[in-house]
Parts: C-alpha cells; sequence; structure tokens
C-alpha cells in the first residue's frame, strides 16, 4: 500500500470514527443556543470556545453548560469570553453543550466560535509522533489502529443499541396486540349486553 492510499485510507476512517469541527453560534439575551451529539462510553471530547469580538457598546460575555445524558454538570463556566472544556465520556447518550449571554442590550447579537472535537478527532496525534518516534507512513497506520478500534467499538454500540429497540418493539407490539384483544373483548361484551337488553325493553313492551 502506498503513502496515497494510506494517507486516503486513513482519512476516510478519522472522518468516519472522529467528529471534529468548528460553528458560529448566534448568541442574544432572548435565547440560548445548544449543541447536542450522541456518544458512546469512554470516548475522548475536547472543546475551544471563544467570542469573536467586533464593535460592541460593552464587553460581552457568556455563561457555558454541558451536561451528560443524566444530567451531570460536566463544565460550567459564568460571564467568560473564551474557555475549553475535556472529558471522557461515563456513559452512552446525548451530550449537551448551551451557551447564552445575559449582558446584551436588546437587539445585540454576538458570535461564538466552537470548536467541538470528539474521539480520534480529539487526540494530540503532535504529541504521539513526538513519544513514540514515528512518523510519515507509521503515524498514519498508527491512526489506522485507532480508527479501526474506534469503528469496532462504534458497531458494537450500534448492534447493542439495536438490540434494544428490537426488544423494545417487540414487547410494544405485544402489549398492543393485548389491548387490541382486550379492546375487542369489551366491544362484544357490550355489544351482546345491548342486545340482551334491547331484547328484555321489547319483550316486556311485547313487541316481540
Amino acid at each position: 500500500m502506498g503513502r496515497g492510499a494510506v494517507a486516503a485510507a486513513a482519512l476516510t476512517l478519522w472522518w468516519l470514527t472522529g467528529r471534529a469541527g468548528a460553528v458560529w453560534l448566534e448568541l442574544s439575551t432572548t435565547a440560548t443556543k445548544c449543541l447536542s451529539e450522541e456518544i458512546q462510553s469512554n470516548v475522548v471530547v475536547m472543546a475551544d470556545y471563544s467570542i469573536l469580538f467586533e464593535e460592541h457598546p460593552v464587553r460581552p460575555t457568556v455563561f457555558v453548560k454541558v451536561t451528560s445524558p443524566y444530567g451531570d454538570v460536566l463544565h460550567l463556566a459564568d460571564k467568560v469570553t473564551y474557555g475549553q472544556f475535556a472529558f471522557t465520556t461515563a456513559e452512552s447518550g446525548v451530550y449537551v453543550a448551551c451557551f447564552w449571554a445575559e449582558t446584551l442590550d436588546r437587539g445585540m447579537v454576538i458570535n461564538l466560535n466552537l470548536d467541538w472535537r470528539v474521539g480520534i478527532a480529539a487526540k494530540d496525534w503532535d504529541t504521539v509522533a513526538k513519544k513514540e518516534k514515528i512518523d510519515g507512513v507509521s503515524l498514519e497506520l498508527v491512526k489506522l489502529e485507532a480508527a479501526a478500534r474506534a469503528i469496532h467499538g462504534n458497531l458494537l454500540y450500534l448492534i447493542v443499541k439495536e438490540a434494544g429497540m428490537r426488544d423494545l418493539s417487540e414487547w410494544t407490539q405485544v402489549k398492543i396486540t393485548w389491548l387490541s384483544l382486550m379492546s375487542l373483548a369489551v366491544c362484544i361484551a357490550v355489544s351482546v349486553l345491548q342486545v340482551w337488553h334491547l331484547k328484555r325493553f321489547f319483550q316486556k313492551k311485547k313487541l316481540i
């Protein structure tokens, strides 16, 4: 395999297993902006955020709160202009990072730059290369190995999640079947009672 093929494969696996990207969030005093992502356990998450300063009459600041799927606060910052957070996920689920501003004038909007990195995209490969004394193709192969492990972990996570959803679907289907049978039985019972009541009524009136 040539260097170009190794680099292309590494890039493909990197895209599949590690997500990284900078986004701009427009913040005002009327809304909270949140970024959420479903991440499995034992995955490294890193992020840097900073206000993109423009001409503002006052120096704007933001509030930041990052929570786990169970509501645990992983990062909290008040009235800051920049910051960063990093953590390793303890459980699988949706992780949420929310940003809001409270010191803005009415109608004022500020831009916040957020660089969010997950999985192997959050790994410092320069440090790894220096520590392991590798570079070039060897470094790309290390990245490929890490990406392959991440893909394997993602596949196992998806298999477990799919099995859970299938079990839930089967349980729901069984419950719906029983409820349908109970509804049918109630309808039949009510119909029989109505026929019996009407028959007695007509007999009393000597109509039959």
